[in-house]
């Protein structure tokens, strides 16, 4: 029995040599050591041994099989790592073209905001997504029982936390750490609870842009507001101002942009009026600036939130705002 074991392990040995390829190999395994293997029919004979014999070649058996399955396994990994060095091609034949991704065209027209904006002194900040209650809606001037709050259906998360529904929530957090005068915009992701139609969607893009120094007025609101309009679009734009209602901006206005994929005839996006509400704007409400501990007896401000994904829409003529976040290459693959 110990001299069959023996002479099995070097036929093994010697048949592991001639191996040119990883199935030859896999065979080979299953011949010797598979459960019907020829080491396996040999094991089976242990328990017709006297029992004195039997340890001594259950032993043998045992540190044979070990031995033969080291060398199977280095075998494996001499023979991977042949067959992945071999390169399989013809360097005559001309080369494959990659298909390479590119910008989102959200992530265009963002980049192209933040560079209109930083050319007229703005820096660009970034705050959290997941938002404590306080700084979404208390320190904007909208308490617990406020409407307002009701107004955006938002997405509330345990302890009082929440995914931030509007980029406003970055306003009283940038006082705090800057201080007056400041200059600057948040850009980023912002989500409702809402239902979906050709302009609303559960997850979008805004910007907000806070200005707080001594004697600004309505005036440098609108200029501003109309000096990025013209960047982004690289022509003049229709736009109107009409009164709009927001807790912490007082007076408070809401910028409209005449529809730039209808030209103002109507369509689904504008909802057949001609326009389309961008960006809800005024100026600083002193309890905004009380709460980031700014004196407003001393400086005021405005501010104005922008709908960054609205802007995509406008700038590429896209009539559902549900493509932007669906994935969908077919439609990426044109910007």
């Amino acid at each position: 029995m110990e001299q069959e074991l023996k002479k099995l392990k070097d036929k093994v040995i010697k048949d592991i040599s001639d191996v040119k390829d990883s199935k030859f190999l896999a065979d080979l395994k299953t011949k010797y050591l598979g459960r019907k293997g020829e080491l396996t029919g040999l094991l089976k004979n242990v328990k017709d041994l006297a029992d004195e014999e039997k340890p001594r070649v259950g032993k043998l058996a045992n540190e044979i099989k070990n031995e033969l399955l080291q060398v199977f396994s280095k075998a494996e990994q001499i023979i991977q790592g042949k067959e992945n060095s071999i390169l399989d091609f013809d360097s005559t034949l001309p080369g494959k073209r990659a298909e390479l991704g590119h910008l989102h065209p959200s992530t265009i027209v963002q980049y192209e905001v933040e560079e209109a904006f930083k050319q007229m002194g703005f820096n660009v900040y970034d705050g959290p997504q997941v938002e404590s209650e306080y700084y979404n809606f208390t320190d904007l001037n909208t308490p617990d029982d406020h409407p307002y709050r009701y107004s955006q259906d938002t997405f509330w998360l345990e302890g009082g936390f929440l995914l931030r529904s509007q980029t406003s929530n970055l306003q009283v957090r940038m006082l705090e750490k800057y201080g007056a005068p400041f200059r600057g915009i948040f850009p980023g992701r912002v989500f409702r609870n809402e239902a979906t139609d050709a302009s609303h969607e559960h997850t979008f893009y805004q910007l907000e842009g806070l200005m707080v120094d001594k004697d600004i007025n309505i005036g440098n609101l609108i200029a501003t507001m109309r000096a990025l309009l013209s960047a982004v679009f690289n022509k003049e734009v229709e736009v109107r101002l009409r009164p709009g209602f927001f807790p912490f901006v007082e007076p408070g206005f809401e910028m409209d942009i005449r529809c730039l994929i209808c030209d103002g005839s109507g369509c689904s996006v504008c909802k057949q009026s001609g326009w389309l509400e961008l960006m809800p704007c005024g100026m600083v409400h002193p309890k905004v600036l009380s709460a980031g501990g700014i004196d407003p007896n001393k400086y005021s401000g405005f501010a104005f939130g922008l709908g960054l994904t609205r802007l995509v829409m406008m700038k590429y003529k896209i009539d559902d705002i549900r493509l932007l976040e669906s994935g969908d290459l077919r439609f990426l693959r044109q910007f």
